[in-house]
Formats: C-alpha cells, structure tokens, sequence
C-alpha cells in the first residue's frame, strides 16, 4: 500500500533538528522551503504579479525566499509583512530580498497571493484584522498558495484557530502535517502539494494511499479466498448490503445469516429464526470473519445473536447496533478476543463506546483502539484507522455524496472481505476505507449504496 508519513507539529522540529544535527544548516532547510513553493507557484502563473504575506516567523522567512527566487525569473513580486523578521535566520532571509517591503495593511492584492504568515505550530487565532485582510487578499486573488498550512489552523487537531479562507494549493513543506487530512481544516487546502525540503522522515501515523492487492492464484479456491459470514436481524436490506459488498470486495464465500431477501444467486442463504440458529450456522471451522451488526436491532434477540457472535471465536467486524450493544455491555466482550477485531463507529457510536476523550481525532481513534485491544475505524469526513500498537492512518476527504443511508453497511462488507484475505485487521481496514472512497469517487455524486457495490469492481481493478 502507498502512504505518506504524517508528522506533528513536535515531530517535524525534531526531524528538522535531526537534519541540522548532520550537517545541514537551518538556512539552507528554508533556501529549500522556498524554492519548492516558489516552483509551485512558476508552474501555476508563471510571471503573474504576485502578492507575498510574510509573518514574523520561519514561515515568513520562507515567504522572503519565494519572493526572491520569483523576482529572479522576473515576476512581478511585492511583500507585505506583519512584523519585522524575529529569528535570525528570517532576519537573513528578508536581507537578501531586495525589493520593498510594505505594510499588510493597505496593502494592494494582486493576482496570486501567497500566504507565509504561520505555517505549522501555530495556537492562537489570528487577530481580527488580520485575519480579515488574509480573507480579503485571497479573495480578491486568481489563485492562491499556502506555505505548509493556511494560517490560522492547528497544526495537530485540523481546528480552526479563526476564520480560513479557501485556498487552491497548500504547500506540505517536508512531510504532511494532521490538519491537511483533519476536518474542519482540511477542506481550505485545495491541492495538497509536497515540498520536499531533503529531511528523513518517518511516522507511524499515515496517509492513505491506494492499496496493492494480489489476483487470486491457480490454487485459490472460495473458502482460501475467504468465507465472510454476515448475521442479520431485524432490517434484511442492511445486512443484505453488507453481504453484497463483502462479495464484491474479494471474498471468496459470503454467506447471509438471517430472513430471506432479493441477493444475487452467488450469495448464499442460511435462513435463522433465532440466534439459536446462528450459533449453528457459526460452527464451521471455514469461517474467516463473522460482521455482526447492520440491521442487526438491539432489543433482547438482537443481543443474544451479538452474544453468539463474540462467543464464536471467529475474526469479528462489528457495526452498527452491536456498536451500541457493545457500549451497553463493556469493551471486555471485545478485549477478550483471540484475534483483533475490527470496530466501525461513526461519531455518535464512538462517543457512546468511548466517551468524548481528549486531543485530536487522531489521539482519540489510538485512545479508543487501545482501550478495545481493536482497529478502531472512527468513520466521518476525515476517515481515521488505528491499532492498538499505536499505528494510524487518516483517509484523504471522503466524496461528500457518502453521505447517505446504508454507506457505513457497505464499508463493513469491504472491511469483512479484506479481513478474510489478508488475516491483518490494520491492513484491511486500511485497504476497505481506501477502497470505499474510490467506489464513491466512481459513482459520482446522488449516489445510493447500492451504487457503491456496483463500482466496487473497478475500484479493486485500479489495486492490482
């Protein structure tokens, strides 16, 4: 799977420290800054009359540095700045710029406007006037750059320290920081492009990026594959969905514990009256996963079926209802496992499992997956996915068309079915949110669920 480290505010001064500590001077780390935005900008207007926004700090000294590297290819180039330059390598880097520097206020705009006010590590809001003025110039602008983030966003939560304007192109200087996934944040950046400034990087927190998956081999057969047991209850069609999609995601058997209803003939059907019946049906030793939860029902039959489920000692995906059944028994049922299982909360479920918590999505979602002993997918906008052993990885921003009934029950089906090929819960969980997005991305805008498991084989296709 392709993925790209995600650092913190904290993390990022220590990898930049690091750099420095081998040899590599601070000002030559901002040269490098610089000139990645400044080629950046080159390729989006070439000669446009550029406005420069440079702050006090090093994310201003990078501003000064764009600004020289542009008015060298003979751009039009002015500078407003908020404050004279406080550290000594800014202080350098305002000294080789030779042009004038004016006052952000009454400052005139200008076709492209590039933001280098404060970029990561930023924890107050902008004043008022400022951050008016930052809103005023981007939208008076053609186009629009922010250097490492749009100022005024934390860099760890993706909160919104004061109002942001939409930029066309954030600048990820070095390795990509949380609030260009996190939403609110994320939805300002417009492009995300990398500026690499030449530093190591490395990070158990990631960016999704598009799985590798394997073909079958010619000793492949369906059990091999993967036999994903899906137990309904008391709504047929979200168990159904669920079903459907696990067998568009790869599995090589799906079976539909529960009322008959109108499934591709390829699905098998075990009728089950009562969760009596589903404990039969589960003991088969073929069984891979076992998803217990859409349209399961949480009054007392539903959690008798939940009980048999986690009684199996099958790979579990557990959605939905018996994420609120699960709330009101405790997250020992889910500790107590042999195998990880794989939990899918929306933002509702996650805080009935697990209170409202403290820090960023993020620090949450690894709260939550430690407490569980589980891979937490904490669904949402911003998609994030941990595991107890402190890895983590947030999904690019999802189609907002997903919004929509039954979604969430087709995602649990992909999950199912990677869990039943890969045996990893963090790998399928990273494989099944990647690949529910790109299903969404295919099926475009007044999407139904149904449509998701239709474009679920092009999305696979695009992985092999």
């Amino acid at each position: 799977m392709t993925s790209h480290p995600i650092l913190t505010a904290e993390e990022m001064v220590a990898a930049e420290d690091a750099a420095m500590k081998g040899g590599v001077w601070v000002g030559e780390l901002m040269d490098r800054a610089g000139k990645a935005v400044a080629d950046i900008a080159w390729r989006m207007t070439g000669k446009s009359e550029t406005l420069i926004l440079c702050g006090p700090g090093n994310n201003g000294g990078d501003g000064y540095v764009v600004a020289r590297l542009l008015a060298e290819r003979g751009c039009d180039v002015r500078v407003a700045a908020l404050a004279d330059p406080g550290t000594e390598v800014a202080k350098a880097a305002r000294e080789r710029w030779k042009g004038p520097v004016e006052p952000i206020a009454g400052a005139k705009s200008a076709p492209l406007v590039v933001d280098a006010l404060f970029g990561t590590g930023l924890v107050r809001p902008l004043s008022q006037p400022l951050s008016k003025a930052l809103a005023d110039h981007v939208g008076r602008a053609r186009y629009s750059i922010a250097v490492d983030l749009p100022s005024g966003i934390a860099t760890d939560s993706g909160a919104l320290l004061s109002p942001v304007p939409a930029f066309d192109v954030t600048v990820a200087l070095g390795a990509l920081k949380p609030a260009h996934l996190l939403q609110p944040a994320a939805r300002f950046m417009g492009r995300i492009m990398p500026g690499d400034i030449g530093i190591a990087v490395t990070s158990s927190l990631h960016a999704l990026g598009r799985p590798t998956l394997a073909t079958p081999t010619p000793d492949d057969y369906k059990y091999s594959r993967g036999y994903v047991l899906v137990a309904a209850g008391e709504m047929a069609g979200a168990a159904a969905l669920t079903a459907m999609a696990a067998m568009r995601a790869g599995a090589g058997y799906v079976a539909l514990a529960g009322e008959a209803v109108t499934v591709p003939h390829a699905l098998v059907h075990k009728p089950t009256e009562d969760a009596e019946a589903l404990a039969h049906h589960l003991d088969d030793p073929r069984i891979s996963v076992v998803v217990i939860g859409p349209g399961l029902g949480v009054q007392e039959e539903g959690r008798r079926r939940f009980e048999r489920a986690l009684m199996a000692g099958h790979r579990l995906v557990i959605d939905a209802d018996a994420l609120n059944l699960l709330a009101d028994s405790g997250l020992g049922a889910v500790r107590d496992q042999e195998a990880s299982p794989i939990l899918t909360p929306h933002a509702g479920e996650f805080v009935r499992l697990f209170g409202e918590g403290e820090g960023s999505k993020v620090d949450r979602t690894r709260d939550a997956a430690v407490r569980s002993d589980s891979v937490v997918i904490y669904k949402g906008g911003d998609t994030v996915i941990a595991a107890p052993d402190g890895r983590a990885a947030i999904a690019q921003p999802a189609p907002s068309w997903l919004a929509s009934a039954g979604t969430g029950d087709v995602l649990t089906g992909i999950v199912a079915a990677r869990y039943a090929a890969t045996g990893d819960a963090f790998t399928a969980a990273c494989e099944a949110v990647w690949l529910h997005g790109e299903a969404a991305r295919r099926a475009g805008p007044f999407l139904i669920a149904d449509d998701l498991v239709d474009a679920m084989p092009g999305a696979l296709a695009a992985c092999l």
